[in-house]
């Protein structure tokens, strides 16, 4: 009996709706398919190559030869912008120390630097506020920092990184980084 109650007041009720309610259309759900990419894995420049004579303009050359204990009788400059690679020379054809400046994407930089000082090499901290490491081996010393999207990498034909971490410090300063 309730059954037979229920159905005649359903049909009621829905007779009773508005004629908007009644002749609106059903909203209906639309999806849309979102495609996010992602950036590629950045990539280390090719390593700086010597192409022009010249002075280092963020190192000076007088300071280097006392640094690094050489005289150092010529210079070239790698054709990087902003900032060259600086080559000094201890003869006409042997590189006693290189100094490579990048500065751009940061992930880039601290790429740069895990390259020169791996995993495993001896941590640097100077100056202030840049970090990275060094390694020492038979052919001399490599110091290698970076800080938010710029890195420094000193290569020393000498084997103490006193030598190479004055240098990065100079031409850190000079740079204005």
């Amino acid at each position: 009996m309730k059954r037979a109650l229920l159905l005649p007041l359903l049909g009621v009720l829905a007779a009773c709706g508005t004629p908007e309610a009644q002749n609106s259309p059903v909203p209906t759900t639309t999806t849309t398919q979102v495609t996010t990419t992602t950036s590629a894995a950045p990539t280390v420049p090719p390593a700086p190559q010597p192409v022009n004579d010249g002075a280092c303009p963020y190192l000076a050359t007088a300071f280097v030869a006392e640094a690094n204990g050489q005289r150092v009788p010529k210079v070239k400059l790698s054709t990087d912008e902003p900032h060259p690679a600086c080559f000094f020379y201890a003869t006409a054809t042997e590189v006693q120390l290189t100094v490579r400046v990048y500065v751009g994407d940061e992930r880039v930089a601290k790429l740069i630097v895990n390259e020169a000082a791996p995993d495993g090499s001896q941590p640097a901290s100077s100056p202030t506020g840049w970090t990275g490491g060094y390694v020492s081996g038979d052919k001399g010393v490599v110091y290698a920092v970076s800080k938010s999207d710029a890195a420094v990498v000193v290569t020393s034909n000498q084997k103490q990184s006193i030598k190479a971490r004055r240098i990065a410090e100079e031409a850190i300063k000079g740079l204005k980084l």
